[in-house]
């Protein structure tokens, strides 16, 4: 039934349970595995940083540096964290890849879900309603909306 599919994947425990459900999914229907990691400002790791720019704390130059170092940080963490993983499915007998893209995470994997013909996408829920949805926005709500493929939604 499913022959490609795209797990979307982040640093938090939610995630790592979408890993899980998507390697069963994989060994079940012999399907290839596809691990997406997305590197975006709205981490927290990077606000954290931005906010800098504002507190008067840093001078500009000083700013700059620490920006890179927070994006060179979380790519490599990203990179290691997609190794491990696709590492854990090849040794289970799953044809597994991974790819780290910079951008907004829901249309990221919304686009790379349409490029690499996946049938199915696993994402985690992280649960936020009202005000919270609002403001920051659903990417499990926004892929299950704009992809033309089975969503599945850990909670």
């Amino acid at each position: 039934m499913y022959k490609n599919i795209l797990a979307a994947i982040d640093n938090s425990e939610l995630s790592k349970q979408a890993f899980e459900q998507a390697l069963s999914l994989a060994k079940a229907f012999n399907a290839n595995l596809h691990l997406l990691h997305v590197i975006s400002s709205l981490q927290a790791e990077y606000e954290d940083t931005a906010s800098l720019a504002f507190s008067g704390a840093y001078y500009p130059d000083t700013i700059d540096e620490i920006v890179k170092e927070t994006w060179e940080n979380l790519e490599e963490a990203g990179l290691e964290l997609l190794k491990s993983l696709c590492s854990k499915a090849t040794e289970e007998g799953i044809f597994a890849e991974f790819t780290l893209k910079i951008g907004e995470i829901d249309q990221t994997i919304v686009e790379f879900t349409k490029n690499h013909n996946a049938d199915l996408v696993v994402v985690g829920s992280h649960g936020r309603k009202g005000l919270s949805e609002f403001f920051f926005g659903s990417v499990s709500n926004y892929v299950s909306h704009n992809v033309n493929c089975s969503v599945l939604l850990v909670h």
